[in-house]
Formats: structure tokens, C-alpha cells, sequence
């Protein structure tokens, strides 16, 4: 997944050379170029943040599969807390020295039924409900973990198309000012140099360009996958960001009962202990009940008629190998100790996770606020006083073409902020484990 900072994901635009341009009549179609096509343009697309993750949380192979094993595993308590089946035997039997099967002498008839010391039936029943519960809660993990590459790569993709926007539209007032400079050079008033230097920023631009498509496309393609879908939709970017209205104390008590790896630590614990009194019971024996019927024709001595038997069985295991039960709830014992080292374990894993996606998170809104509330007025203010400078003829066209580029530069580093704002968001989710109140952010 892609955990890339803000500020290692800001595009800085290579640095232009120096293109000074004669002839103030061409400065109006550049500034107003500029002020048109230098604006982010509107990613057309129906295909929504809620819709990306319904989509995920409905179709995703994998965590299909992981539901269809939680469903499996809920059938299994069912199973567990029935009977095994009762046996049922047919013997016939005749004298050894006057066999005559099937006519024979003698025919029984027996029906058994097992039945486990009592408590057995009930104890496997609830550990194999724990282990469908733990089985819900990996299933649980695995959608919040789905959501938040879904909108990880949601954001991520977002953050390249505005800046491709916003790069494209420089291009577009770069080429205007190289024909401007052409122009010049053929009319004598500027050297070739500065056409060269001209062309040689745009070639530059052009590859970045190149780098921003090829990561628009992995980044589609990431999202197709997490969707199970051929196809790579599009993103909107118009909607305003949302930015999480909890603090970390509320934060921190709300991971403590929705994570989902907590919740599975503790069926464990469960599912543990339930085992050691099903141990504890195996010094028990289990016994089995029978009913037989026996139908003898003559008998096996000479008197003849006939006599029915019916005779009612009863039968006990013998537990004698009191070393191997006294083994098994051992190992349960410790397994219970296991399993409350991996629930302390993972409540501090989740406390951890929680303090650093907040950290972060709050890093991310602040650097925003930066970018919007000082860098961007500061770009403009930069841009603006390079202009009137040049238009009364006291600044060089470097300046005002690096304040530029300032300013283009403090655009995709917005862009970028937004981006990674939303990505953070998503990682604290993940972090508590649910979904969490948010507030329209203002600009």
C-alpha cells in the first residue's frame, strides 16, 4: 500500500531558465492564459468515494472467500452439540455343526446409542461458536482493511489527477510563451538561446507528465483489483474533503471495543477455556445405551418352539489414561495464557496504531492549513508583484517566470496535501476500526 508523506509526494516542477521576453503587448494573453488553463480541471466521472468502498465491501475476491468460511464456520456449533449416530446391528447365528444361513436359528436385533459425559456436548458446541465468532472477526479485519486501500487508492488517485490537471494547464502557458520567444527570435529581438531554454522546460514537463499517467494507471489498475473488476473507473475529485471530528481519548476508548482484532483475541480466550473444561471432563467416561432383540428358533439344543429376548445394554468407556487428560488440560491452560498475551499484545498494538494515525492525521490537516492559509496567498502575492514589476518595466522576466513556477508548485504541493489528508483519515478509521463522525472541512 502506499504510505508515501506529503511531502515526499509534492511535484516540484523542474526550475525554468531564464526566457526574457521583449514586447509587453504579449503579456496580457499570457497572464490571461495563465488565470484560465492553469485551473485543475473537473474529473468527469458518476464513480464516488461510497460507491468504491460499497463496491469492494460487496465483490472483493478475497473477502468473499473469508465470508464463505465465517458462513461455513457458523454451521459448525450445530454440529458439534448433536449425537453422534446410533449403531445398529443384525447377527445371525446357527449351530456350528448344522449351518444354514440365511434360514438360522438364531437372529438379534441391536440398537446403541453413545452419549458423552454430560456437559461434553454443550462445552464442544460453544468452542466451535468461538471459533466461528473468531473466524467473523478475521473477516471483520480483513473488510476494514479492504476499505482503507480502497480509499487510500481512492485519494492517492485523486491527488495525481489534479495534479496532472494543474500541470497540464502550465504546459498549455509554457507553449504560449514559447512562441511568444519564437516570434521574437525571428523578428531579431531575442537570441535563440532563450527559444532553446524554452523548449528544453516544456521537454521537462512533458516526462513529468508521463510519470503522473503511469501512476494514474497502476493506481486505476489498484483499484480495479480491489474492486474485482475489469474495468478502472474514473474518479470524482470535486467533492470537499471530510475531516474527522473525535479526539484521541475518545479515539483511543472507541479502538478498545470496535477493533475487530481485539474482539477475536478474546473469543480466543473463550474458545481457550471452554477447551479446558472439555478436558477436565475426558476423566469422565462416556457410556453407551443399547436395546436388543433376539428371536431364537429351537435354540441350539433339541426341544423345539421358539423364544423372543429383549435385553436393554449398557456400556462405559474406561478412562484409565489419566496421564494423557491430565496432558490435555495442560496444554489448554496454556493456551489460555497464550491467548491473553495476544489480547495484551494487541490492545497495545492498537493503542499504538491509534496515537500514530491521529498524530498524523493531525500533521496532515495542519500542513494543509498551511499550505492554503500562507503558502498559496504567498504564491499569489509573489506572482502578482513579479507581474506589476515587469509591467512597469523595474523586474526581469526570470522573476516573474520562477514566481510562477512558485506558485504552480504550491498548487500540486496543495493538491498533494489534500490527498494525503484523506489517506490519513483512512488509516485512523482503520486504526479504530469503525467508521467515524465527520465534519464538512471549510476552506
Amino acid at each position: 500500500m502506499n504510505t508515501r508523506s506529503t511531502n515526499g509526494r509534492a511535484r516540484l516542477l523542474p526550475s525554468y531558465s531564464v526566457l526574457r521576453l521583449a514586447g509587453r503587448l504579449a503579456l496580457p494573453v499570457l497572464f490571461a492564459a495563465a488565470s484560465v488553463r492553469a485551473e485543475p480541471r473537473e474529473i468527469a466521472s458518476s464513480f464516488t468515494l461510497d460507491q468504491a468502498v460499497s463496491t469492494a465491501l460487496r465483490d472483493n475476491a478475497q473477502l468473499r472467500a473469508m465470508r464463505a468460511k465465517w458462513e461455513a464456520m457458523q454451521e459448525r456449533p450445530a454440529q458439534e452439540r448433536t449425537l453422534p449416530n446410533p449403531m445398529l446391528a443384525v447377527k445371525s447365528g446357527n449351530s456350528a455343526d448344522n449351518f444354514r444361513f440365511p434360514n438360522t436359528q438364531e437372529t438379534r436385533v441391536e440398537i446403541e446409542q453413545t452419549f458423552p459425559w454430560f456437559g461434553k456436548l454443550a462445552l464442544r458446541g460453544k468452542m466451535a461458536t468461538k471459533e466461528a465468532e473468531a473466524m467473523q472477526r478475521e473477516y471483520e479485519t480483513m473488510a476494514r482493511e479492504i476499505v482503507m486501500m480502497v480509499k487510500e487508492t481512492y485519494f492517492d488517485l485523486a491527488g495525481i489527477q489534479q495534479s496532472c490537471a494543474i500541470t497540464r494547464g502550465d504546459q498549455a502557458v509554457l507553449e504560449q510563451m514559447l512562441k511568444v520567444t519564437e516570434n521574437q527570435y525571428a523578428t531579431g529581438q531575442r537570441s535563440q538561446q532563450d527559444a532553446v531554454k524554452a523548449q528544453s522546460e516544456i521537454t521537462m514537463l512533458k516526462q513529468k507528465l508521463l510519470d503522473y499517467d503511469q501512476e494514474e494507471a497502476v493506481l486505476k489498475a489498484k483499484l480495479a483489483q480491489l474492486l474485482n473488476t475489469d474495468i478502472a473507473p474514473t474518479l470524482i475529485v470535486t467533492a470537499p474533503l471530510e475531516q474527522l471530528a473525535a479526539e484521541l481519548p475518545a479515539l483511543l476508548a472507541a479502538a478498545g471495543t470496535a477493533r475487530p482484532e481485539i474482539k477475536k483475541a478474546e473469543a480466543d480466550i473463550q474458545r481457550s477455556r471452554y477447551e479446558r473444561d472439555l478436558m477436565q471432563k475426558e476423566f469422565y467416561p462416556d457410556y453407551r445405551v443399547g436395546v436388543e432383540y433376539g428371536y431364537m428358533q429351537g435354540g441350539f439344543s433339541d426341544f423345539s418352539g421358539s423364544d423372543n429376548l429383549v435385553m436393554l445394554t449398557i456400556s462405559f468407556d474406561l478412562p484409565i489414561w489419566q496421564k494423557k487428560y491430565r496432558a490435555g488440560v495442560r496444554a489448554a491452560e496454556k493456551m489460555i495464557e497464550a491467548s491473553q498475551a495476544t489480547l495484551e499484545s494487541t490492545r497495545r498494538q492498537v493503542t499504538f496504531d491509534v496515537q500514530d494515525a491521529t498524530f498524523k492525521l493531525h500533521t496532515a490537516q495542519k500542513t494543509l492549513e498551511l499550505y492554503r492559509k500562507e503558502l498559496l496567498p504567498q504564491a499569489e502575492l509573489r506572482f502578482k508583484t513579479s507581474e506589476a514589476a515587469y509591467r512597469n518595466g523595474n523586474g526581469e522576466f526570470l522573476d516573474l517566470l520562477e514566481s510562477e513556477r512558485f506558485r504552480l508548485n504550491a498548487r500540486v504541493m496543495t493538491a498533494m496535501a489534500e490527498a494525503n489528508l484523506g489517506m490519513q483519515a483512512a488509516r485512523l478509521e482503520r486504526a479504530v476500526g469503525m467508521e467515524l463522525p465527520k465534519t464538512e472541512e471549510k476552506k
